[in-house]
């Protein structure tokens, strides 16, 4: 199932962000494509900000990977642009993060086979002065809350 927003703001993207947030479970992995500039941070940070509380909530650009306690699972937020292989995420723990807590992934596609099937992936295209952002979810557990969001 695919769900199409448009957002004309950081505070949209924001928002919509905090959506996602507060229906998360544990397990839940946030694959968020797009090019750079397109609002996959602003979304990341957001969502922890709605979980955590955190004031500051740094890109892990040059760390790859920040942790953030949640009040029901731990929140891994990686961005793997500066990966050269997919085989690098093995040694940043992605495994075990990915299976023991919520993960937002920054370009997903450098974790090559290591990212799982089941995952919300969310697009951020340009689309003239806003961001069409495009979320799927495959299993019906995943389809059961996107359809939540408003």
């Amino acid at each position: 199932m695919k769900r199409e927003f448009i957002t004309y703001s950081e505070q949209q993207t924001s928002f919509l962000a905090g959506q996602f947030a507060r229906l998360a479970h544990k397990g839940d992995i946030f694959a968020l494509h797009g090019t750079l500039g397109m609002g996959k941070s602003v979304f990341a940070r957001a969502f922890i900000q709605t979980l955590t509380g955190a004031k500051e909530v740094p890109s892990p650009t040059f760390t790859l990977v920040q942790g953030y306690s949640a009040p029901d699972f731990e929140i891994n937020h990686f961005d793997l642009y500066r990966l050269k292989s997919p085989d690098e995420v093995y040694e940043l723990g992605f495994e075990d993060a990915v299976y023991g807590g919520v993960s937002l992934i920054e370009w997903p596609e450098k974790a090559g086979s290591w990212l799982p099937h089941d995952v919300f992936k969310i697009e951020f295209i340009p689309e003239k002065e806003a961001r069409k952002i495009i979320v799927s979810a495959f299993s019906a557990d995943k389809i059961a809350r996107l359809e939540q969001i408003g």
